[in-house]
Parts: C-alpha cells; structure tokens; sequence
C-alpha cells in the first residue's frame, strides 16, 4: 500500500507549529534583528525572559549556545546549529536539546512590509501536542518582543 501525499502532508502538519505575523518594516531590518547577536539576545524567548549567549555564529553550520534565563529564575540552556542562513529571506535552525526540533524563518516581502513565518517541525506528533501548549503563546511573545526591539531600533536611529 502507498501512502498519498495527503496522508504524507497530514503527517507533518501533526508534527508542526507555524506560526506568522505582518510587520510594517522592510525584512532587511528583520534581518538585521536576527543577523545581530547583541540585538537578538534583546529579543529572544518568550516576555519575561532574558538570554546569554555563550556562542552565535549566524552563518550555515555555525552553532549557537545560549542559556534563557526565565522570570521564575529558573535557567534554560539551549544548543542550536545553523543550517541554512540566506540573507535577507531564510533562516533554518535545529534545536539539538529536548524538545528537538527544526525552526524555519522565512522573511517574505509583502504589501507594507514584511511576512514573518515560523515553522517548528518536531520528532513526532505527541512531542508537538505537548510543546504547542506553551510554545503557540510563547512564540507571539516572540513577536512581540521583536516588534519591541524593531521600533527601538527605528527610535534610536541605529543602523539596521
């Protein structure tokens, strides 16, 4: 028997979150904000979160080791590798600490500025089910704290 491409599609959507949002600025300067360690780190996780990077080298097979320092106190070291980084567009990440999974950003033009898409891509569906109860709020946090650092950026008139 063989599998159709439906029931192929439906297998990675129940192993998915995806998540996008509009934003006004150009996507040059999203991709300034992720290009950026110092300013990433500004931005990064979800509100309440601080982060200090030990290592972030943004480019394709570069690693990135960082500890998200939660409101709580609680501390969350994180160990990433970058595997495909295409400036100003794409950015795909794989997360090697549990929860595994793949994190592709896309950076799309778009009437008045910039569609940013968020696809995390776990192991299997039960990992996704019990990540997607925190992680579906927790990446609008993201973007909202993205936003923040954006218009910051545009205040201060540094360059992007």
């Amino acid at each position: 028997m063989t599998t159709s491409s439906t029931e192929t599609e439906a297998a990675q959507a129940a192993r998915e979150i995806v998540s996008t949002r509009h934003f006004a600025q150009p996507r040059e300067q999203l991709w300034a904000a992720f290009a950026d360690a110092q300013r990433l780190a500004r931005w990064w996780g979800p509100a309440g979160f601080r982060n200090t990077f030990e290592l972030c080298e943004f480019r394709p097979g570069g690693h990135w080791r960082f500890t998200m320092h939660g409101p709580d106190g609680q501390d969350y070291p994180n160990r990433s590798v970058f595997h495909t980084v295409e400036a100003p567009a794409r950015i795909v990440l794989e997360h090697e600490n549990a929860p595994h999974f793949h994190l592709h950003i896309t950076l799309i033009d778009e009437a008045g500025g910039t569609r940013l898409g968020w696809r995390m891509c776990f192991d299997d569906a039960a990992t996704r089910e019990a990540v997607a109860r925190y992680a579906v709020p927790a990446n609008e946090q993201v973007f909202d704290r993205l936003q923040a650092e954006l218009t910051r950026n545009t205040l201060q008139g540094e360059p992007t």
